[in-house]
């Protein structure tokens, strides 16, 4: 079943390791730590495989993938190793590249992006392209009237006013070909009326938002055992350091505010209330395409004993996203071919702010990530369609 994985940034470090881990996978140079489709209770025949998927994708920025893959070596992120083993399988790689289309009225690119996604899928004789939205963090757009009908946003694209961020953008032309959507940012995407409207007419699935790689990880696995212990927590705060475009991004205050609304967003959906305290998040360039968040959480058990924990994360933000792209991809792929459509809400477990808010903690996720997986490998119907 070879699949197409269309990048939306795919020049930058989330894209080109994911693209350098898959390509490894496929040489049989690594293993797939990290790949949570190739656990037991999920890996399956559904799945397509790591060397049926074909590599291809948009960018702003033209710095060859060689060269990227080659700065993530130096940096740390890459093995050097692998990036020098696979100079061809690079090339063909970026033989699919393609710059993001930038004239126009905002109807024009949409088209232009489409023909992409379609010639993409000829050329290769794909079953089928997913589209991964692994873009900067947008800020979140302004209201505008054609959001919430999709007549009057197709009337609208055709004038000359930006009615649509880029992410959402690109998710309307995904749709409109066809392809199913995946949003690892926490940008607007799909997250507009008449988006979503238009994926149901076209009968694509669609997932995000927002990977769920680090701090927010922890918190995710945290919080769920201060609600089962009846303790109540009284302040979570957290700092987030990080370099990297990511973090250069993030330095504008309405990015960083996108980010932080993900982000805390699992504390108040798991404790049931929010605590006092806040996420900040810092954007520190020697860091590179590492992070590091400190969080302070202080506690009230007993009694009203006062407690507190501390804890430390220091990752590698690529590395850790990675792996739950080619994930994402794969699984999307599997319900794109068994017929789902509409909002994959059973794929929550990857993200920080999940199409569906009332899948609770990371064990509930888990169960459903688990039960849909048995669905697509032909287990059981334990999922249903969307």
């Amino acid at each position: 079943m070879r699949t197409g994985v269309w990048l939306v940034g795919a020049r930058g470090s989330v894209a080109t390791t994911s693209i350098v881990g898959a390509l490894a996978l496929r040489a049989g140079l690594t293993g797939p730590t990290g790949c949570v489709t190739e656990l037991p209770e999920v890996r399956g025949p559904a799945l397509p495989a790591f060397a049926d998927l074909v590599f291809g994708g948009h960018d702003v920025v033209t710095t060859p993938l060689a060269k990227r893959a080659e700065a993530l070596a130096t940096a740390g992120v890459l093995p050097a190793r692998l990036v020098a083993a696979l100079p061809e399988e690079l090339a063909e790689v970026e033989r699919e590249l393609r710059p993001a289309p930038n004239t126009g009225s905002q109807a024009d690119r949409a088209a232009a992006i489409g023909r992409d996604l379609t010639e993409f899928r000829q050329r290769h004789g794909l079953a089928r392209v997913v589209v991964v939205n692994v873009a900067a963090t947008e800020p979140a757009p302004g209201p505008h009237p054609a959001h919430a009908d999709p007549d009057a946003l197709r009337a609208a694209l055709s004038g000359p006013d930006e009615v649509l961020p880029p992410s959402s953008l690109y998710a309307y032309a995904a749709v409109t070909a066809g392809c199913p959507y995946v949003d690892f940012t926490p940008s607007t995407g799909l997250r507009l009326p008449a988006l979503t409207a238009l994926a149901d007419a076209h009968r694509v699935p669609y997932a995000g938002h927002d990977g769920k790689t680090g701090e927010t990880l922890l918190k995710s696995v945290l919080a769920p055992m201060f609600a089962m212990r009846h303790l109540t927590v009284r302040s979570w705060s957290g700092l987030n350091l990080l370099g990297g475009g990511d973090g250069a991004t993030l330095a504008d205050p309405a990015a960083n505010a996108a980010k932080v609304r993900s982000k805390q967003r699992v504390l108040g959906e798991t404790l049931g209330y929010l605590p006092q305290g806040d996420t900040r998040i810092e954007y520190v360039e020697e860091l590179g395409d590492f992070k590091t968040a400190w969080d302070l959480v202080t506690f009230a058990g007993f009694l009203g004993t006062g407690m507190r924990l501390e804890f430390t994360w220091h990752g590698c933000d690529s590395a850790l996203a990675a792996p739950l792209v080619l994930d994402l991809a794969r699984l999307t792929a599997a319900a794109h071919a068994a017929g789902h459509t509409g909002p994959l809400a059973d794929l929550a477990f990857f993200f920080k702010d999940p199409l569906d808010s009332t899948t609770g903690s990371l064990a509930d996720q888990w169960t459903r990530l688990c039960a849909f997986a048995r669905q697509l490998h032909g287990g059981g119907a334990d999922a249903t369609h969307g």
